[in-house]
């Protein structure tokens, strides 16, 4: 499978909360930058060999440029480390043309916002859309304190600052405010989007389906993940429909790690089920879905998964490669 790469220069570099970072990226003679859609992300390759799904934090209807704003995560697996560190104003990288997984709903009638701390970057840009077009729409920000949020001037100086409430731990609201009393009851055309880490978000979505939000109206991405692994994990063989091969996965083994081995090839960048690269459809066979990114609708159909983390309930998964 092939992508089309950018070759785009970072502009500017800039600091943009205590531990986030922003990049703004131009195209380089001759590149001409696709047009995105809010709550799109881009694929950048660092110089270290690493890829990493960055949301576009810009507004839309900017054209030529695209903004990224990156945290640094103690936990990195050296994406975020990376672009602190290593990348500078002058720099030239390569990323992918933007993709998205998590767009606006274009018949809902409302709007409503949840991010997390960095995961503000594909709800910002959301908000400048909705803003452009005269939606109804709330975004509420939650983060450790006011020094940790990217974007509080820019929030505070846009036409849409009305819409905009915070919520930091160290500044907590008199009375308190719960995230029942955010999400509310249901509403008829009314969309929830949330991102931000994953606890918060598990959170979110819990109390918008105890207060029985219709699964059509819950938008989410997650932009990181924990692969779990447990007891169950067993050994089990992928067989490539193409060519009959058939590989041996361990229970401590990846299907791309094996797979990649064997000289075959799968596109990878997270590996951690999150962004969808390495998608591959199954032909046969049960898969133990392990990702973020496919909807529990789309794993129960057990007709796709992600090798890079997902393994296999039956004795043998037939992968259509």
């Amino acid at each position: 499978m092939t992508q089309q790469i950018l070759k785009v220069r970072v502009a500017h570099k800039r600091d943009e909360a205590d531990g986030i970072c922003s990049l703004e990226l131009l195209p380089v003679p001759g590149v001409v930058m696709p047009a995105f859609t809010a709550g799109a992300h881009i694929d950048v390759h660092l110089p270290s060999g690493l890829v990493r799904q960055y949301s576009l934090c810009n507004p839309p209807s900017d054209a030529q440029r695209y903004v990224i704003a990156v945290l640094r995560d103690p936990a990195s697996r050296g994406g975020s480390e990376a672009v602190h560190a290593s990348v500078k104003e002058g720099d030239v990288l390569e990323i992918s043309a933007p993709k998205n997984h998590f767009p606006l709903a274009t018949d809902a009638k409302r709007h409503l916002l949840l991010a997390g701390g960095i995961g503000v970057t594909p709800l910002m840009s959301m908000a400048e859309q909705l803003s452009a077009e005269g939606a109804n729409f709330a975004l509420h920000y939650f983060a450790r304190s006011a020094t940790k949020a990217a974007f509080t001037q820019r929030f505070a100086s846009s036409a849409f600052a009305a819409c905009v409430h915070t919520h930091w731990d160290d500044a907590p609201q008199e009375p308190p405010l719960s995230l029942a009393d955010v999400i509310g009851t249901p509403q008829a055309g009314q969309h929830l989007y949330v991102c931000g880490p994953k606890g918060f978000m598990d959170a979110v979505l819990a109390t918008a389906r105890a207060h029985s939000w219709p699964e059509d109206q819950l938008h989410f991405e997650f932009f990181g993940a924990q692969v779990v692994h447990d007891a169950s994990d067993a050994t089990f063989t992928v067989k490539i429909a193409s060519s009959g091969q058939e590989f041996q996965v361990g229970a401590h083994q990846t299907v791309v790690e094996v797979l990649h081995k064997a000289g075959v090839d799968v596109p990878i960048a997270c590996e951690q089920g999150v962004c969808g690269t390495c998608l591959v459809r199954v032909l046969s066979g049960v898969p133990d879905h392990k990702d973020m990114y496919l909807t529990p609708e789309e794993q129960e159909a057990n007709d796709q998964f992600t090798p890079c983390c997902s393994r296999s309930k039956s004795p043998v998964l037939v992968l259509d490669l």
